[in-house]
């Protein structure tokens, strides 16, 4: 027993505490809708699935408010089914809200009217609003403004695009998602935007979302996933055009949106339709660490239970144990031979004192500890 508490400790002072800034990030759980601001059944019946999903927050792919986006409009338009989601709502369709869990961007419907001035005046964005930046979880996001208008411009070389690139290179997230109203890459009538097609990939993309399309379509261009998703409510998009050679999915049967969900390996991009019907899924996946990798459980604290997710290079004997504060194991989650790849489990209090614990992943010749704090 001294031994492990020497052990703890040890790892205590070199700073070997994996997570402690990142806690609860297991399975973080998003949606994205586009081209959705339109009073009306289909936007209602497509906010409804997302709040089915009870998602930690909401992005958006342009055209929050049609048809001119004019102030008289914007409320009914989002607001009526979103305010509970957006920071500092001041509406008329519920109280005023806290809650910073709304994060959309610019399309050009919403430019029609002064230059998007409703638009500006309705939300409180990070940054500069048109184009900004956030950490969720696992997951930073970038929401740009792909309009003509934007003043910081919209090629590749504009101070616009300077701003991604230096923002994706500083990114220390597992996951870096890109949002944007006009989509780079397109089969439907508007097609791809030329002057957005910028190096995502090599500067950092993990994937690019976009609407304009009123449709929903998955793209590999370059070795990345470009998704088309303009199905929030508007109108249905119908094109006899060919489908692009690197497409790889299309669907403009019925209104829908995306659920994204990010775990410390892989982030899963699913569309359903209004009617709860899965149209199609796609996972990416993060390469497996040199090392054995233990992450941050989720929810963290936690009262129940909560979610351990480790990885492993090779096959393993391995042994993961919960350590209390004095260094004396109270928990054995797992123990044997392991195979390689990525491993998650559930992890029940079963009677355990409220009080901080340290997780401990044995195996090889490497160990790795993580704080836990039990409500």
């Amino acid at each position: 027993m001294n031994y492990l508490s020497t052990y703890l400790s040890r790892l205590l002072l070199s700073i070997v505490w994996l997570g402690v800034a990142s806690g609860g990030a297991w399975g973080q759980r998003f949606a994205a809708i586009g081209d959705y601001g339109y009073a009306g059944p289909a936007e209602r019946d497509v906010a409804n699935l997302v709040k089915s999903w009870n998602p930690d927050f909401i992005i958006t792919l342009g055209d929050n408010n049609y048809d001119v986006g004019d102030s008289t409009t914007i409320d009914q338009n989002i607001g009526q089914y979103y305010h509970e989601y957006i920071y500092n709502y001041k509406g008329r369709y519920g109280p005023r809200t806290f809650s910073n869990r709304f994060f959309p961007s610019l399309g050009n419907h919403d430019y029609y009217t002064r230059n998007g001035e409703a638009y500006r005046d309705y939300f409180t964005l990070p940054g500069n609003g048109r184009y900004y930046d956030f950490v969720r979880g696992d997951v930073h996001l970038f929401a740009l403004d792909s309009d003509p208008a934007e003043p910081d411009g919209i090629s590749a070389r504009s101070v616009q695009a300077k701003w991604l690139q230096a923002a994706l290179a500083a990114s220390t997230s597992r996951w870096n998602v890109v949002y944007l109203h006009h989509a780079p890459h397109s089969s439907g009538p508007h097609g791809g935007t030329m002057a957005l097609q910028w190096p995502f990939r090599e500067w950092g993309a993990s994937v690019v979302v976009a609407g304009h399309d009123h449709d929903y379509e998955r793209l590999r261009v370059d070795s990345l996933p470009y998704i088309v998703n303009g199905l929030g409510g508007r109108s249905l998009h119908r094109t006899n055009r060919p489908r692009m050679a690197r497409s790889q999915f299309f669907f403009n049967s019925d209104y829908g949106a995306m659920r994204f969900v990010a775990t410390p390996d892989s982030l899963t991009m699913a569309f359903f339709t209004r009617k709860q019907e899965l149209v199609d899924t796609y996972v990416l996946r993060q390469a497996l660490s040199p090392e054995p990798r233990l992450y941050p459980v989720s929810p963290n604290p936690f009262r129940e239970t909560t979610r351990v997710t480790f990885s492993l290079p090779t096959a393993t004997t391995i042994d993961l144990r919960v350590f209390n504060s004095l260094g004396q194991a109270v928990a054995t989650l797992r123990q044997g031979l392991a195979t390689a790849g990525w491993h998650e489990l559930e992890w029940a209090r079963s009677g355990l004192p409220a009080g901080l614990y340290y997780l401990q992943l044995h195996g090889g010749n490497s160990s790795r500890v993580t704080k836990v704090q039990i409500d």
